[in-house]
């Protein structure tokens, strides 16, 4: 397994990440442990989930995902060879905190939450899950200007999230669902004003969406800022199971209409043409879709996810695929005929 640094901080993770938001939902407390004992047995030392999960987000599971990683790292008792991140909710579901903000006070509360949960005394990557300002993510691509009223100044997150640094609470903080406005601003607040430094943005970037490449890859490059990618198989799309209208029983997309990030026609028309090159090419079309994220210089690291075994070893054995300049040149091509159809 390769590892890549986290930005300055000192701090190696495995370039695979096993991301776990589908634990307390569509994975029970056992099966969460399977999947943990498989992944670190394999090499991933990263872990990603947020005080949100599981996804759908709703009031009756909330922060479940987390305690099922807190079960298991007690029954583990090793620890300090995992590298644990998780996030902290932006504004929206009011069963959170009544109302999530990115302030102080509620950045206080969400942090000894997920401590308790996760339990553990200390977080390596604490993440804002998205902003609190209007900004362009979440599906959109043209950035629409409105006023805002009331919304924490990022001078306030920083600092807040300098005292739990300073408290031992977390080591390296993070951005999610950002932008290349927001992830320069807080580089910028961060030396002007001595508050904790951006290590990771964690982004969707899938071949329906390299929406990263446009302003964030510089950024990354440059600012020592690397992708954490999430929906790396864009919700299961990329893997070729739901081509033609299908919805497998037991599938994301077939228990939740709320997904529907990925299904548009320009979506399914570019996806049913990567699954065309991967088999072309003798290739497992979801495995080819994560060995080309895994390929790109900017990525720290590429967030898988399953609900079976079966689909984590197959995402795992994506670590050892290499991709030749005829598959990519494919890609490409794809590319450049259905640029970006599902940010």
């Amino acid at each position: 397994m390769q590892t890549r640094p986290l930005g300055d901080t000192g701090i190696e993770v495995s370039r695979l990440c096993l991301g776990t938001m589908t634990f307390g939902e569509q994975n029970s407390e056992a099966e969460a442990h399977e999947q943990l004992d498989r992944a670190v047995a394999f090499g991933i030392n990263f872990i990603d989930t947020a005080e949100m999960y599981p996804v759908p987000p709703k009031a009756d599971t909330q922060g479940r995902t987390e305690a099922y990683i807190g079960s298991w790292l007690k029954h583990r008792g090793s620890r300090d060879d995992i590298i644990l991140a998780t996030k902290a909710t932006g504004p929206g579901p009011d069963h959170i905190r009544g109302g999530p903000r990115l302030s102080r006070d509620h950045l206080h509360q969400a942090i000894d939450e997920s401590l308790a949960r996760l339990q553990t005394d200390y977080i390596d990557l604490y993440q804002l899950h998205w902003p609190e300002r209007n900004a362009n993510f979440f599906g959109k691509l043209g950035y629409a200007y409105a006023e805002e009223d009331d919304t924490t100044p990022l001078e306030e997150t920083l600092a807040a999230l300098k005292e739990l640094v300073e408290a031992g609470k977390i080591r390296a903080i993070g951005l999610s669902n950002d932008t290349p406005w927001g992830v320069m601003r807080a580089l910028h607040l961060a030396e002007a004003q001595g508050l904790p430094r951006v290590a990771s943005v964690q982004n969707p970037y899938n071949l329906l969406n390299r929406s990263f490449e446009v302003g964030l890859a510089e950024v990354a490059h440059r600012e020592r800022v690397g992708l954490l990618a999430y929906s790396p198989l864009a919700f299961g799309m990329l893997s070729g199971k739901y081509l033609d209208g299908a919805r497998p029983e037991g599938a994301r997309l077939t228990l939740f209409e709320r997904f529907q990030r990925y299904t548009n026609p320009q979506a399914q028309a570019a996806t049913a043409e990567y699954v065309k090159i991967a088999r072309d090419a003798d290739l497992d079309p979801a495995r080819m879709a994560l060995a080309f994220v895994n390929s790109r210089d900017f990525l720290t690291s590429n967030i898988i996810g399953a609900t079976r075994m079966a689909q984590l070893e197959s995402n795992l054995a994506s670590e050892s695929l290499r991709l030749d300049g005829e598959v990519l040149e494919a890609i490409e091509d794809v590319h450049r005929r259905y640029s970006n159809p599902a940010p």
